[in-house]
C-alpha cells in the first residue's frame, strides 16, 4: 500500500497575475487528481505588487473547480510589515497551513507561479517518493525554457550552466549535499519537514538551506524513480528579477558582465579537495591529521580545535562522521571553492563563449549539462 496519497501543492504569489492563469490550467490537467492548492498571495504593506496581486486575488475567488486554500497577505492591513517578509516568511505559513491540515504522510510540493508543469508531474513526483518513502524529500529536475531575448536568454543559460556545472562535480564525488535548490522544484513530507524544525524564514536561499537541512537528517532524492519519467522536469521562467537577493532572477538582472566573478565554473581539483577531507573523516575520529580544508574551515570557524569537540560529544566512529559531515556543510564546501581564486576556472577554459557564440551553441552546451547530470542524477540513487 503506498504511504503517500494526497499531495498539497504550496505556491508564493507576489504580482503574478500574468502567470497565474496558467498554472491552475497546468493544474487542473494533473493525471493526479488527489491535491489542495495552497496559495500565499503576499507583498509588503503598500509595497510592490499591491494592484498586481488584488487581481490575481480577484482571479482566485473565481475558481471552484479545484480544491484551493488562499492566504491574504497582501490587501490593506494584510501586508507584511518589518523584517517578517518576502518569500520566505510566504513559503513558511504555507507549509505551516499544511501542516496544520494534514497528517504527516502529507506530501508537499513546493512550486512558484512562474513555473510550468507537465500533466503527469504531480503523479511523477507521487509515484518517487513512494518508491522511496523513507527519503527526505525530492530535489526535481529543472530546465529554463528560452524567452527570446537575447539579453535575458544569455545570461540565463549562463546561470543555469554554472549551476549544473556544480552539481554534477558534487555528484560525481558522491557528495551529500549535491542537490540544486530551486524553491518551484522540491517536494517533501510532512514528517521530514516536522522533523527538521521547518522552514528558515529568509529574504532569499530559504531553499538551500531547507533541503540542507533535509540532507543531513536524511537522504534527498534527486531523480525519478521510473525512466519513463526521468524528463518530467520543472520549468521556471527565466526572468529578469529583483523580488530575492539571489538566484537566477538577480542573476539574469545583473547580465553577462558580473557572471564570472559572482558565479564562477570550479575546477576538478577544488571538488577533488572537498572530496579529500570527506575521505579522512574516518582518520580524524582516531587522530587529527591535515586535510585540504583544515585552514579555511579553522578560520571560517574561528577554531584551531576542528575535531576533537566531536571526539567528545560523539562516541563511535559513525556518529563522528556523521557529525564532520554535518558541520563540512553545503554551504562549507561552496563558501570553501569561493575562497581560493585557483580553484576559479577562466572562462576561455569553458566549451563556449557566453558573450559572444551564438545562442543555439550555449543551448547546445546547456542540454549537454542538463543529459548528463540527469545520468548521475539516476546513477546516484540507483
Amino acid at each position: 500500500m503506498p504511504r503517500y496519497r494526497h499531495i498539497s501543492v504550496a505556491v508564493p504569489v507576489l504580482a503574478e497575475s500574468e502567470n497565474l492563469p496558467q498554472l491552475l490550467s497546468q493544474l487542473r490537467g494533473q493525471t493526479f487528481r488527489h491535491f489542495t492548492l495552497y496559495i500565499c498571495v503576499n507583498n509588503e504593506e503598500g509595497g510592490f505588487g499591491f494592484d498586481d496581486n488584488q487581481a490575481c486575488l480577484r482571479l482566485l475567488q473565481q475558481v471552484h473547480d479545484l480544491p484551493l486554500v488562499v492566504i491574504d497577505r497582501s490587501s490593506v492591513g494584510k501586508g507584511w510589515t518589518g523584517k517578517k517578509k518576502g518569500v520566505g516568511w510566504a513559503r513558511k505559513l504555507l507549509f505551516e497551513r499544511i501542516m496544520s491540515e494534514h497528517d504527516p504522510d502529507e506530501l508537499v510540493v513546493s512550486l512558484d507561479a512562474d513555473t510550468a508543469i507537465d500533466a503527469d508531474y504531480l503523479e511523477s513526483v507521487l509515484h518517487t517518493m513512494n518508491t522511496h518513502p523513507t527519503s527526505s524529500a525530492f530535489a526535481v529536475p529543472y530546465y529554463h525554457p528560452l524567452c527570446g531575448s537575447d539579453q535575458v536568454d544569455r545570461p540565463m543559460l549562463r546561470y543555469e550552466c554554472y549551476m549544473r556545472h556544480y552539481l554534477i562535480n558534487l555528484l560525481l564525488i558522491h557528495n551529500p549535499y549535491a542537490f540544486t535548490a530551486l524553491g518551484s522544484a522540491i517536494v517533501f513530507p510532512l514528517w521530514a519537514y516536522r522533523r527538521v524544525g521547518g522552514i528558515t524564514p529568509l529574504q532569499g536561499g530559504e531553499d538551500f538551506y531547507l533541503l540542507q537541512k533535509f540532507a543531513k537528517t536524511g537522504v534527498v532524492e534527486l531523480a525519478h524513480a521510473h525512466p519513463s519519467h526521468i524528463l518530467s522536469t520543472v520549468k521556471p521562467q527565466g526572468r529578469t528579477s529583483h523580488r530575492v537577493p539571489f538566484g537566477t532572477g538577480p542573476a539574469v538582472a545583473g547580465g553577462l558582465g558580473l557572471m564570472a566573478d559572482r558565479y564562477p565554473f570550479y575546477s576538478p581539483q577544488g571538488f577533488a579537495a572537498v572530496k579529500a577531507t570527506y575521505d579522512s573523516f574516518p582518520a580524524l575520529y582516531l587522530h587529527d591529521c591535515p586535510t585540504p580544508m583544515t585552514a579555511f574551515l579553522q578560520q571560517q570557524l574561528c577554531t584551531d580545535d576542528l575535531w576533537q569537540p566531536l571526539r567528545r560529544n560523539f562516541h563511535t566512529a559513525d556518529r563522528f562522521i556523521h557529525a564532520c559531515t554535518e558541520r563540512v556543510d553545503g554551504l562549507r564546501i561552496l563558501q570553501f571553492l569561493k575562497s581560493n581564486p585557483a580553484f576559479r576556472l577562466p572562462e576561455t577554459a569553458l566549451p563556449v563563449n557566453f558573450l559572444t557564440d551564438p545562442l543555439p551553441s550555449l543551448q547546445a552546451y546547456r542540454n549537454q549539462l542538463f543529459d548528463r547530470e540527469m545520468q548521475l542524477r539516476q546513477q546516484a540513487h540507483s
